[in-house]
Formats: structure tokens, C-alpha cells, sequence
């Protein structure tokens, strides 16, 4: 028995069950907490995790089961309540407001004072002591939008601790980090630790496991898989708990064979922000058939914006956009469908379906004027449910029906309707963006797959994604995007994530120089 498992017991979540209509969310949970232990508790997308720990965080109340706090039974009839028995929650989207300092912030509704006037300076000084307490450094009168994203999470942090938190629960906290700003969260979490706070880290990244915890949980349909010290199981042993199967965890690419003139071409493109300042600034590059260009950098940098403005959802200011020689900057989306454009949008919700749709009109969606989708001015609904039938066995969706709304498919099967729906119609060009946001290992294995299948039928794709490991496994060449702007071109294989992270963040060198 392991050190951390000998300390107390400071949490334990007994027979825990959450139902909601139609669904059961957790069935039967048993989870304990140690005092000073970083517990994992992974799953795949809709699992269970974030449900659970909603439960224990008062945002939800359990359909039955028992919660323990130091050995005696409690209950959470709010997050307010939570908080004030000891527990912090930082979420994956961070709830701050932009326009005010650190110190705001993090005394945001606990504000010292009396008769209703805040005492600002015994706020910005205790701010100071727990940053220094904790080894967790920030500028207490620094504005929030000035802040990285790796520091905002450091004022996430903090305010749980202002008020006290003994167990914080951290939900996917390293999912819009740059590796080292995910070194620096991970000495964080041991600082925390040594000094007597206990953590759980909700996550379906298998190396974040293996880093940081000492023990894990897995969920699968709202159960629990397996319990073990992390020590004991390899990745490998991790994503079959969490899957269900055996996961090919590192997919297999041929060597690139990029060949012939450039089939996409960005020339000094710009592009403005909603707030009509550049977001894309000068920005040029060409793609190959057969080659993947891997867009990496930090969120906000102008993904969005160049994403839109390529699809034809935003104008360009200036430069130009040329598919097959032909300039088609000024071109509208429908116009660019019908070039063998293709596009999987970041966000699937809002840009690549209609939920409230079935799957043979998501499938049928940009391409529904074609054959077989239609018969002169008339849809031709049999066909498109045959067609949609023959791409929900070819891309293993899984669905009791093509006439079932997007909606009440998984975040993997979702994805994978269009990606039925975008690669079926043989593209020569492909804008992908963000293809396994939030999705397990298991659906991010067959995407990387049917990405680099594209790759092997002479499509030339432009890959953005946050997720270096991404970026990594797929790209033939990567670009940093840095404030709009191309920083750095890099080879996989002849850098490092480190590297490629600096860059991210306005480095001007690395390791490797």
C-alpha cells in the first residue's frame, strides 16, 4: 500500500446514482479521495465524469447514494455550499470577467468590507500571501484580458483557495494549454498537494494520468471500469478500460508523398476580427496534394477568422485565397462546396450541423441540389436515406436510424457525420479544424485515421488544431501561428512540442537551437 493511500480518507461518494429522463448518468459510483492525493478520474466523452462531479460540486442533487466529507455523511445543496465545506471547482471554460484585475476577481462575491464598502487592500493583500503560500505568482492588479490562458487558470486557482478549498476539483485543465504552460499547472498541482490540498483532475488524456495522478478511476457508461494505482497500468491498459477495446493509441502514416504544383495557396491574406482589428495579418502558405499542413497556436491567435475566411463566412481584406490556380476569395460557401472544397468546422454545433435534423439531412446538407440528394427542384428523400445508410456503415456511426436528429448522437458520432458528409463528395482540397475537440481516444483514433485515408487519396488538407499531440501525429509541415501571423515552419520529426510551444507563445528560440 502506497504512502498517499495510508494518509485519511477526506472524500468518499458512496452508491452514487444520477438519472435524468431516459438516461442513467451514473449507476452505482464508489469513489474515495485521500488527503494529499491527485486522483483521476478518466473517461470518454459522456462517460459520466462531469455529471459526477456535479453531483459533488451541488450543481446537481444525486438520485440516491451518500457523500462523505471526513468521515461524516454531508450533502451539497449548492456550489455556494460546496465551497463553504471546503471544496473548489475550476472549470474547464473559466469564469472570469475580463475587464476587472486579479484581485477582483478572485474576491468576486466573498468581497471584505464593512457597511458595503470593500476593503481593496486587505483583499489585494491577502491575494499576495495565498500567490506566495502556494508558489503561484501573478500580478494581483493585473487586468484578466491582459493575462495567457495558462495564468487566467492561475486566478481560477487562487479563487478556489481564497475561500478556502481543501479538494479542488479540476475539470480538463490542460485543454487549451501549451506545453509548458502544462509543466507549470502540473508543479502547481504538487505545490497544492505539499501543502495539505487534495485533487481531482477530470480528463480523457491518458498522458496527463500517467503524469500527474496517483490514482485513477475510470467511467464507461456511467460506470466504473477500474480502479488502480497509475503505477500498475500502462496507456494502453487505460484507453481498453475506457473504450472497451483495444486502441491503436499512435496511428500508422505512410511517408509523405506530396508531389506537383501547390492545390491550395493563401498570398499575403488578411483578415479582420469582429472587432474590426487584424486577426489574420499577412498570412501566406501552399499546400500539395497528398500533403497535411498543420496550423498550431494558442486559441485566439486568429484560427477562427482565417477558418471562416477561407470557408467564405467572413470577408478577406486583402491578399488572396487561390484553389487550382483560380482566385476564390470572393466566393460564397455554396460556391466553394461545388469546387471540391471541403470543411469540418471547429465548432460542429454551430457550423457543420442542425441538430434538430435527421442524419440523412445533416449528411445531405451543402450537397442537397445534387444527385442523388435531389431530382431537378425536388429532394429525393429515398435516395438520401439510402445514401445516408451507405455512409453511416462506412464511418461506423452509431445510430439506430438515418432518421434520428444529430442531436441525440454522441460528440464522436456527431463528428463523424460530417466527416461522412464532407469526405464523401471527393474533395481536392480540405479545411480542417479542430476534428477531436472533446471526443475520447477511441473516436479520435478513427478520425486521425480517416484524415490521413484522405491524405493517401492526394488531398491536399489544412489542419488547425490546439492539440499539439494532434498537430504532431498528423502534419507533414507545421506553421506557428502567432497574432495572426506565421512565425515559425517546422518538420515533426526534427523538433519537439517544447520547441513548437515557445513559438506558440512569441518565443524566438528553442531546445533545439
Amino acid at each position: 500500500m502506497s504512502r498517499k493511500q495510508e494518509r485519511p480518507v477526506c472524500l468518499e461518494m458512496r452508491n452514487i446514482v444520477k438519472r435524468f429522463p431516459r438516461v442513467l448518468a451514473n449507476n452505482n459510483i464508489n469513489l474515495k479521495l485521500h488527503e494529499g492525493e491527485i486522483l483521476s478520474l478518466l473517461g470518454e466523452n459522456g462517460a459520466g465524469k462531469s455529471t459526477l462531479m456535479n453531483v459533488l460540486y451541488g450543481l446537481y442533487k444525486p438520485t440516491s447514494g451518500q457523500i462523505f466529507l471526513d468521515g461524516n455523511e454531508t450533502s451539497f445543496s449548492s456550489p455556494r455550499d460546496a465551497i463553504e465545506k471546503g471544496l473548489g471547482m475550476v472549470h474547464q471554460h473559466f469564469m472570469l470577467v475580463d475587464t476587472l484585475t486579479v484581485t477582483e476577481n478572485i474576491i468576486l462575491g466573498t468581497e471584505p468590507g464593512k457597511g458595503g464598502i470593500i476593503d481593496y487592500k486587505a483583499a489585494r493583500e491577502e491575494v499576495i500571501e495565498i500567490s506566495k503560500k502556494y508558489r503561484l505568482d501573478i500580478d494581483p492588479d493585473a487586468k484578466i484580458e491582459n493575462l495567457s490562458v495558462g495564468l487566467q487558470q492561475r486566478v481560477e486557482i487562487l479563487k478556489a483557495l481564497y475561500r478556502k478549498a481543501k479538494i479542488l476539483i479540476l475539470d480538463e485543465p490542460t485543454a487549451v494549454l501549451t506545453p509548458q504552460e502544462v509543466d507549470e499547472l502540473f508543479e502547481v498541482v504538487k505545490t497544492l498537494v505539499e501543502t495539505g490540498v487534495s485533487i481531482i483532475i477530470i480528463t480523457h488524456k491518458l498522458e496527463e494520468v500517467k503524469s500527474i495522478s496517483d490514482r485513477v478511476y475510470i467511467l464507461r457508461r456511467g460506470e466504473i471500469t477500474g480502479e488502480h494505482q497509475t503505477s500498475d497500468v500502462t496507456k494502453a491498459d487505460l484507453a481498453n478500460l475506457m473504450v472497451g477495446r483495444d486502441v491503436v493509441l499512435t496511428v500508422a502514416r505512410k511517408e509523405g508523398k506530396a508531389k506537383g504544383s501547390p492545390v491550395f495557396t493563401l498570398d499575403n491574406l488578411k483578415v479582420m476580427s469582429d472587432k474590426d482589428i487584424l486577426a489574420v495579418e499577412g498570412l501566406s502558405l501552399d499546400i500539395k496534394p497528398g500533403e497535411i499542413v498543420g496550423i498550431a497556436g494558442v486559441d485566439g491567435n486568429g484560427q477562427d477568422e482565417l477558418a471562416e475566411a477561407i470557408r467564405g463566412l467572413r470577408p478577406v481584406e486583402s491578399g488572396k485565397v487561390i484553389f487550382n490556380g483560380e482566385d476564390v476569395s470572393s466566393l460564397s460557401t455554396v460556391a466553394k462546396i461545388r469546387r471540391k472544397m471541403g470543411y469540418v468546422p471547429s465548432d460542429r454545433h454551430r457550423f457543420g450541423l442542425v441538430l434538430p435534423m435527421t442524419i440523412s439531412e445533416n449528411v445531405a446538407m451543402g450537397y442537397h441540389l445534387n444527385a442523388p440528394n435531389a431530382k431537378g427542384i425536388n429532394l429525393d428523400l429515398s435516395h438520401m436515406d439510402e445514401n445516408a445508410e451507405k455512409l453511416v456503415k462506412d464511418f461506423d456511426i452509431r445510430t439506430p436510424g438515418v432518421n434520428v436528429p444529430a442531436s441525440n448522437l454522441s460528440g464522436g458520432n456527431q463528428q463523424k457525420v460530417i466527416l461522412a458528409r464532407e469526405f464523401s463528395k471527393e474533395p481536392e482540397f480540405l479545411l480542417v479544424a479542430q476534428p477531436t475537440r472533446g471526443l475520447d481516444v477511441g473516436a479520435i483514433e478513427y478520425i486521425h485515421s480517416q484524415i490521413l485515408n484522405m491524405r493517401e487519396k492526394n488531398v491536399a488538407i489544412l489542419l488547425i488544431s490546439l492539440e499539439l499531440e494532434e498537430i504532431f501525429a498528423l502534419s507533414d509541415r507545421i506553421l506557428v501561428l502567432y497574432e495572426g501571423k506565421i512565425v515559425k515552419e517546422f518538420e515533426p520529426d526534427k523538433t519537439s512540442d517544447k520547441e513548437v510551444g515557445l513559438y506558440m507563445t512569441g518565443g524566438k528560440g528553442g531546445e533545439n537551437e
